[in-house]
């Protein structure tokens, strides 16, 4: 059939979800279709069939093909682990540091990559969905561009630009990011998608049919606001701090259960919170100083890309000392992958920070070292009485555990993962909490520990349920809010001739 580019007036403007919106609808209509992002930014990951390393949006994007993961939907992946420098990781696999400056003379060589990553799919597919990166108008950058307009440029793709009304400013940006561009470029730019729209679209009529005749472009639909999409976040900076994350339903018994993750700088793979999220009766909220947690009932360290600077920024900001007087009181504490690292009594790091030997949190009797090569597994064993599943994506390991210390999950080797004692849990493993058999025993766990008597465990609640929900809503508005007909023809035959070029047509910098 062809294949499209999502592009966006800027980051969280919706490329991602309307992807696996198009993704899901298309799949739904019996079309072979894939997604694709050339170039990711993001420390929301998950591990392929392959066993490789990809953007946790094309996972999700994968699911609503009703496909494995694989490293062809995401061939570059980058990792900040700070302000100035990100892992590179290629096909799945990490191959080393670079800074901004230095990335741009790795460019040639990883579009060359990302091509033929594209050009395969489209011959084993009948469509291929791709996402672009931030905004196809960052001038700036355009001459190493290799996942918006580059991309486009180099494989003759249509363009549909996304923009989120709910900013403000819509009509501008989507103006602006065709007038922006140069000739070349805005002639792929096909038309335009509004999205999170609240209110009647009859006032926004008006808007639309000026930006028609302003561009030459037509909107494709207008996408409305909806407040129950709200899973597999793959930005962690769409998870606001101190903000309640989902649509918590009220509890089935007679409390609460109240669940304070702290939200690290480097904070990764978020998305493992949103299943207690969707749980009923449990709130969970994203903190980043130390009274948040001082009526929390579950405190969480998340998984981190900068292990030893985000625990350096938990004891600057006295974190550290709040998440110990937690523990200390013999209420419940989960850390997850960097979190759990954080908690051991010293860690080795010459991989990740180059910092050495640097003490950790000394909440488990254990020690951790940074090997060179990261884990990326998707393993499988028992836990809590129930057969869970999940994905390791790490570079820390447990190199000594006390004896004392029971595993917190059961390997099918007869090896044990993680770490229990008392009221503190850790684990390496992302996605443990998606089972729904160990969640309920986690929370029924947690809430005694912390004395909620009144906290009862939803019986029914399904997290894999909710998560294809989502992919059918997504599925569903594309269906019902975009021109589908002109949408088929535009992945069919790309981008129509004679689109007028937008003053000032700027040509790309050097």
């Amino acid at each position: 059939m062809g294949a499209l580019l999502v592009a966006g007036t800027t980051s969280d403007a919706g490329k991602s979800v309307l992807a696996a919106g198009i993704c899901r609808w298309l799949a739904r209509q019996g079309v072979r279709v894939a997604p694709f992002k050339a170039q990711n930014m993001s420390n929301n990951s998950a591990v392929t069939i392959e066993g490789g390393e990809i953007g946790r949006a094309q996972a999700v994007q994968a699911a609503a093909c009703g496909l494995e993961p694989s490293v062809r939907f995401n061939p570059v992946l980058l990792k900040p682990g700070g302000d100035r420098s990100s892992q590179v990781v290629v096909l799945g696999k990490a191959v080393g540091e670079v800074s901004a400056m230095s990335y741009r003379d790795r460019k040639r060589e990883l579009s060359v990559i990302a091509q033929t990553a594209l050009a395969d799919l489209r011959m084993e597919f009948d469509a291929v969905i791709c996402e672009g990166a931030g905004s196809p108008t960052e001038i700036n950058l355009r001459a190493t561009d290799i996942a918006n307009m580059g991309l486009a440029r180099a494989a003759n793709l249509p363009v549909l630009v996304v923009g989120d009304i709910d900013r403000g400013g819509v009509f501008a940006h989507l103006f602006g990011t065709v007038a922006l561009l140069e000739p070349a470029d805005q002639a792929l730019i096909a038309g335009f998608v509004v999205n999170k729209f609240r209110g009647d679209p009859a006032l926004l009529e008006p808007g639309l049919r000026q930006l028609r005749g302003l561009t030459g472009r037509p909107v494709y639909g207008v996408l409305p606001w909806r407040d129950d999409l709200w899973l597999d976040a793959e930005d962690s900076l769409s998870y606001v701090a101190d903000g309640v994350i989902g649509r918590p339903a009220p509890p089935v018994g007679g409390q609460w259960l109240r669940v304070a993750v702290v939200r690290l700088p480097r904070i990764s793979n978020a998305t493992d919170m949103e299943a207690l999220a969707g749980e009923p009766g449990v709130s969970v909220r994203f903190v980043t100083e130390p009274s948040r947690l001082a009526d929390a009932d579950l405190v969480v360290l998340p998984g981190s890309k900068a292990t030893v600077s985000d625990l350096d920024w938990l004891r600057r900001t006295g974190l550290a000392d709040a998440v110990r007087l937690h523990a200390r009181r013999g209420l419940p504490l989960l850390g997850v992958c960097g979190g759990f690292q954080m908690l051991a009594q010293t860690i080795a790091d010459d991989v990740e920070s180059g910092a050495g030997d640097v003490p950790g949190l000394g909440l488990l009797d254990t020690e951790i070292a940074f090997a060179p090569d990261k884990t990326l597994t998707r393993p499988a064993g028992k836990a809590f009485g129930h057969a869970v599943t999940g994905y390791e994506i790490h570079h820390g390991r447990v190199v000594r555990r006390a004896a004392r210390l029971d595993g917190l999950i059961e390997l099918s080797d007869g090896d044990v993962e993680g770490v229990v004692d008392g009221p503190v849990l850790g684990t390496h493993w992302h996605g443990l909490l998606e089972n729904d058999g160990f969640r309920r025993e986690f929370l029924r766990w947690a809430a005694a520990t912390a004395g909620r008597d009144g906290f009862r465990a939803a019986p029914d609640f399904s997290f894999a349920a909710a998560r294809e929900a989502q992919l059918d809503l997504l599925g569903d508005l594309v269906e019902e809010h975009l021109d589908t007909d002109a949408l088929l023809a535009l992945i069919e035959r790309g981008a129509p001739g004679g689109l007028p070029v937008l003053p000032p047509g700027a040509p790309a910098l050097d």
